[in-house]
């Protein structure tokens, strides 16, 4: 069985954090933003986990990790 290759598109886009939890950055930051509040566009910039119904399809998707 060979090894299974990182799904090239998820590893651009999430991250897993230290204890292990998959991480996304959130949408709605790329266009747009003038009529976003400075409050609303600080908020998008954090990042944060996953829903738990994604989790088994990210750990597909990354299997290193």
């Amino acid at each position: 069985m060979p090894k299974m290759k990182t799904h090239r598109g998820a590893k651009k886009r999430l991250m897993v954090s230290a204890s292990g939890q998959p991480r996304r950055y959130r949408a709605g930051t790329n266009h747009l933003l003038e009529h976003k509040s400075t409050s609303r566009k600080r908020r998008l910039r954090q990042a944060t986990t996953l829903s738990p119904a994604d989790r088994h399809r990210v750990k597909r998707l990354l299997p290193y990790r």
